[in-house]
């Protein structure tokens, strides 16, 4: 008999991606967390609570069940409502990874209800391709920060099972337990999609380069623990000084980098917020200081001080199945 699942528990983190040159590849889990409880039930239905109930809880175009149908037809699997009790506490177009934790929620739920038997190689194929980039995917769902590529070809490894998605490879990396994460959110939300249009279709040699330098830096200096390498391993030319129209506290927060306990600073993702990465242990009254002279108004945005996270979705997940299942 069926061991469907018959419910399914999901603790998904929120994800800063890009960290200054890194793009598209480099990103890290955050202590701010989408949990989602599904259980199979004879309608769709969510039960929404925490930041952006408003879209949270709404049943039309809904990211999570969107992505859940979509598998589950592609996979040509009968769609089995669900009913969703949903807790968020990542904050929507901030640059915090909010789309890709929706769309692994619902990849995660479409592999559980409708049996496809994925493991963690196809949902994270799944989730780049339709991300269109790795980065917070593979940070959300294995925590810690990530490095991660989509294999330049247009099949996977993985056959039907991965839809023909181009295959993931990442490398995962220990977040220094000395550092810690700060969060600098402004009120008005910026979609990727109109963020992505300010950027150039071509890049000179020499801003390629000193990205490159950067960002293998960016990956030594999270790999050594090293905190005098961060301020210049988080330095960027290539999205940054292009989104500073739309992403209006980057003048104000990246000159921060150095001083206070402030050891990098970075857009986060496609902005607008920004990521500020501290030592574990930096004076909070000093830092909070530092934060609001430079902003002058502090009522303009929300400082939230979310730390790093270490474990993924994917070793959170839980699943609960049917007491005679396979009886």
């Amino acid at each position: 008999m069926s061991k469907t699942a018959s419910s399914v528990h999901l603790r998904l983190p929120a994800t800063s991606a890009n960290l200054g040159p890194a793009f598209d590849t480099g990103a890290l889990a955050l202590k701010m967390h989408l949990e989602i409880d599904a259980e199979a039930a004879d309608r769709f239905s969510i039960a929404a609570q925490g930041r952006d109930t408003e879209v949270c809880g709404k049943l039309e175009g809904n990211l999570v069940l969107e992505t859940y149908k979509r598998l589950m037809e592609e996979n040509g699997r009968t769609i089995q409502p669900l009913h969703l009790h949903v807790k968020n506490g990542i904050p929507l177009g901030m640059g915090c990874g909010s789309s890709a934790a929706a769309r692994l929620a619902g990849i995660a739920l479409a592999a559980e209800f409708g049996e496809l038997g994925w493991q963690e190689q196809e949902i994270l194929d799944a989730a780049a391709f339709l991300e269109g980039h790795p980065d917070n995917a593979t940070a959300c769902w294995l925590g810690g920060m990530t490095v991660s590529a989509i294999a330049p070809r247009a099949t996977a490894e993985h056959g039907d099972k991965a839809k023909g998605y181009p295959s993931v490879h990442v490398g995962r990396i220990e977040i220094p337990e000395h550092w810690s994460a700060v969060m600098v959110l402004p009120r008005d939300p910026v979609r990727t999609e109109e963020s992505r249009k300010l950027l150039p279709d071509f890049y000179s040699r020499a801003d390629v380069v000193q990205n490159l330098q950067h960002s293998s830096l960016l990956v030594a200096a999270f790999a050594s623990g090293r905190d005098d390498l961060l301020r210049a391993a988080m330095l960027d030319c290539l999205h940054q000084p292009y989104r500073v129209a739309i992403c209006p506290l980057l003048g104000t927060m990246l000159p921060l980098a150095g001083t206070a306990g402030i050891l990098g600073a970075a857009l986060s993702g496609a902005g607008p917020g920004i990521l500020l990465v501290v030592e574990r242990n930096v004076d909070r009254v000093a830092l909070e200081r530092r934060i609001g002279a430079a902003l002058g108004d502090r009522s303009i945005c929300e400082v939230v001080e979310c730390g790093f996270e270490g474990q993924g979705a994917g070793a959170t997940m839980r699943r609960d199945t049917p007491l005679n299942a396979g009886a």
